[in-house]
């Protein structure tokens, strides 16, 4: 019947019992295939990691200007890594570090979720800021 019409015999799924097939036009089904995939990686939407440096003893103005970025971040989907590096004495004072991440994580719970929780690397202590849904 394909071969009267000039067409071709497609199997669809080759897994049901009895395979499914159709009678087209090959060319033109991979071709719409082709654009169907490219019109869904045109909507897709890259997720970017954005840093956030700070230092723990910040002080408040300077705060507030990195949570308008943290929130401006979130705000267009991306995830933001908030990094606080120590120098010198400041090693001694990892409580007022972790006292710093709270306080992000407690400005930013209505907006984000915690995908990595506070830990310490060498002199820096991380953390990872997502979106909420």
């Amino acid at each position: 019947m394909a071969e009267e019409q000039g067409l071709d015999l497609v199997e669809i799924s080759p897994t049901n019992r009895p395979p499914i097939c159709k009678i087209l036009d090959f060319g033109k089904y991979k071709f719409a295939a082709q654009k169907k995939a490219a019109e869904a990686r045109k909507k897709q939407k890259v997720v970017e990691v954005k840093e956030i440096k700070m230092r723990p003893n910040i002080d408040t103005h300077d705060y507030e200007v990195k949570m308008r970025a943290v929130e401006k971040f979130l705000g267009n989907g991306d995830k933001v890594k908030v990094t606080l590096r120590f120098r010198g004495r400041e090693m001694a004072h990892m409580n007022l570090g972790m006292e710093l991440l709270k306080k992000v994580k407690e400005d930013t719970v209505d907006i984000a979720k915690v995908e990595a929780e506070p830990k310490l690397e060498g002199r820096q202590m991380m953390m990872v800021l997502g979106p909420a849904k």
